[in-house]
């Protein structure tokens, strides 16, 4: 039994991707050709590594358990190849960044728009994901995220400017229903809600001389879309409770008003994160740097 490191790759790609079509895209040929070297792989292993109906895309017990161990091998593979980067002069490849949708919007595809001027050799590929993933077992190079939701075994640096939250909702709102005096006050008032990934209902969170609280708003609206809440509060479904920079023009133009101002100070705001590493890929320190600049 002979299985060639292509093989092996083929497969991580499928097990990356749970996807047959993205992993075809990724390698660039095609889903029919793919499933055919999979059973060519599976038949010569004389074990079923991945399970797939018309639907879905799957791991057997055997498929996690070698996806597991070739995983960080490629991962030194693909650093050692980075790693030749630096006796080219300049940072080239592909850097692959997962990063939730308005990190992305407010933070992040600034500076890499910025940073692909740069760096004419280096291209860029950013997956919007609002779910925590294990980035590195999903071929991530770097992720964009706030800081409490990053592993301990990351490295973060800050990225971007402070930001602040706001609650908004339209004049017209604000004719209908009294203008909440503090955080407490929302819960007579019909909010939008947001819903994490996950399943769980953000509880609005503010502060202010020290006092922390968490409110479990209600409203007969609930969400996973920041843009769509802005949407929603702008037809008068409720309050919504935004990052500020999404709402600035509107505010400014008086399409929306904010409450509770002095209760949403601002905040550190967003975190680059990678994998702690020896040796970083050329590519990714460049950005890195670059980063750590545009956040001054």
């Amino acid at each position: 039994m002979r299985i060639d490191p292509s093989d092996l790759a083929t497969f991580l790609a499928i097990a990356r991707h749970r996807s047959f079509r993205a992993a075809a895209t990724e390698l660039g040929v095609t889903p029919s050709a793919l499933s055919h070297a999979l059973r060519n792989v599976e038949e010569r292993l004389g074990l079923r590594l991945v399970n797939r109906t018309t639907r879905s895309v799957a791991l057997t017990e055997a498929g996690e358990l070698l996806f597991a161990r070739i995983t960080p091998a490629f991962r030194d593979i693909d650093d050692a190849l980075e790693d030749l980067n630096n006796f080219r002069g300049k940072p080239a490849g592909t850097l692959r960044f997962t990063a939730a949708r308005q990190s992305a919007q407010l933070v992040l595809l600034p500076i890499v728009t910025r940073f692909l001027k740069s760096f004419p050799d280096v291209g860029v590929e950013i997956v919007i994901n609002d779910a925590l993933i294990d980035m590195v077992a999903a071929g991530f190079d770097a992720g964009v995220r706030f800081g409490e939701t990053i592993a301990a075994d990351m490295i973060a640096v800050p990225i971007g400017p402070r930001h602040r939250f706001a609650v908004v909702g339209t004049p017209a709102f604000f004719k209908s229903h009294k203008s909440p005096a503090t955080p407490r006050d929302l819960k007579g008032l019909p909010c939008i809600r947001y819903r994490f990934t996950s399943g769980a209902l953000y509880h609005w969170e503010f502060e202010r001389g020290g006092i922390e609280l968490a409110i479990d708003v209600t409203g007969p609206l609930t969400m996973n879309d920041q843009d769509l809440m802005v949407d929603a509060a702008l037809d008068g479904a409720g309050l919504a409770y935004v990052f500020e920079a999404q709402v600035e023009t509107l505010l400014a133009k008086r399409k929306l008003v904010r409450a509770l101002a002095d209760w949403c100070p601002a905040y550190p705001g967003f975190f680059l994160y990678y994998p702690s590493r020896r040796q970083l890929p050329a590519a990714l320190r460049a950005f890195v740097d670059f980063a750590r600049t545009a956040a001054k």
